[in-house]
């Protein structure tokens, strides 16, 4: 019964900033890492960033220094602040969580994607 639901997507103008939420519902005993993925029409989907059990915190090169993810464990959600948005940022965005559940260990869960459009 763990799912995941995001929020934040939005059509914005280049430039401009959207923060994107997304929450993990359900008995989880552990949280082993939080993701955003992207994917556009007619291309694979690709790792946006991570953040892992310390806290460690990776981005795809396109984004680096522009987005940022962030978690509240408490709360079992992860954010993806995105400032400075370009064209080429448009995609569906997917969180991505791979957690201890009654499901099993390292057991991965997706959300159902939102999108996030960027106009020039």
């Amino acid at each position: 019964q763990v799912q995941l639901a995001e929020s934040g997507g939005n059509l914005v103008q280049a430039g401009g900033s959207l923060r994107l939420s997304c929450a993990a519902s359900g008995t989880i005993f552990g949280i082993n890492h939080m993701a955003w993925y992207r994917q556009a029409p007619r291309k694979e989907r690709e790792l946006v960033a991570i953040i892992t059990t310390g806290g460690t915190t990776n981005y795809i090169d396109s984004v680096k220094g522009r987005f940022t993810i962030s978690r509240d464990n408490a709360k079992n959600t992860v954010y993806l602040q995105m400032n400075s948005l370009k064209p080429e940022d448009t995609a569906v965005y997917y969180c991505n969580a791979n957690l201890n559940t009654r499901d099993g260990p390292h057991f991965n869960y997706w959300g159902q994607g939102t999108q996030v459009t960027v106009s020039s």
